[in-house]
């Protein structure tokens, strides 16, 4: 959105216009029942939608959908599921975790996600993985602009297949996991991209995946690491200028 605002520096003040981030709640109701209200970027919903319920274990494939609607006016997604999910009311208790717009997890799946194997002969070089870094910054058309939104991206290690920005990090996430499931993409041949921070509840979304390789610009937490290392998934903060730093499994880092 462009708005006007007023610009201080150390000559003055100047009224100017200036763009920030559109924001919006979505509300993805599964069948019937309001699961859960998100604060989002109001773009790529249909793949939010799908990433959200695929990265909690909500569904195994985009092929356990047997419909959904987008409502725009009234910013809501209908899922409906073609087999009842188990779990019953349970589903419906959630954990508010650390991220912009409170990402949430489902605390009752965390165990019962179920988690593909990671590939071992998946090897990548640190060359590469920082000219990914650069390619995938250069595609921040919204950051650009506002400063206010994530990144996330699926590479197979040459370009980038998918790329979203979203104002939430777990958002961008679970747009990216969506699009790659529509266009079925193979995850276990893919690293993963994202300009923010790694915590654990995105380490649970990513595990989801197959995904045996992340890189970040940002930092992991003490428990992302941990989580990583207990995978046996590569896990590398910071890679920007240059460097990175390799916090499990260096293995694949060739």
């Amino acid at each position: 959105m462009e708005t006007e605002i007023l610009r201080i520096t150390g000559t003055g003040r100047t009224k100017i216009k200036d763009i920030v981030a559109d924001e919006q709640p979505l509300t993805i109701d599964l069948d019937g029942s309001e699961l859960v209200t998100l604060l989002c970027s109001p773009s790529d919903i249909k793949e939010l939608s799908i990433g959200f319920l695929y990265s909690s274990g909500i569904i195994r494939a985009v092929g356990d959908i047997g419909k959904i609607v987008i409502d725009g006016n009234n910013s809501t997604a209908y899922v409906k599921l073609k087999k009842k999910i188990a779990g019953g009311d349970m589903l419906f208790k959630r954990i508010y975790s650390s991220g912009c717009g409170r990402g949430i997890i489902f605390y009752n799946m965390l165990d019962k996600i179920p988690r593909k194997k990671l590939k071992k002969d998946f090897y990548i070089s640190a060359v590469k993985i920082m000219s990914l870094m650069k390619l995938f910054e250069k595609k921040s058309a919204v950051f650009k602009k506002t400063g206010g939104v994530h990144s996330a991206g699926f590479s197979p290690g040459k370009g980038i297949a998918v790329f979203k920005e979203d104002i939430g990090r777990h958002n961008a996430l679970d747009k990216i996991i969506g699009e790659a499931l529509i266009k079925n993409l193979d995850f276990e041949n893919m690293i993963m991209l994202t300009s923010g921070r790694l915590s654990s509840e995105i380490m649970f979304k990513i595990r989801r995946t197959g995904v045996s390789v992340i890189v970040s610009r940002g930092a992991p937490t003490d428990q992302a690491v941990k989580l990583a290392r207990e995978w046996d998934l590569t896990l590398a903060g910071f890679v920007r200028g240059g460097r990175m730093n390799v916090y499990s499994a260096e293995e694949r880092i060739i």
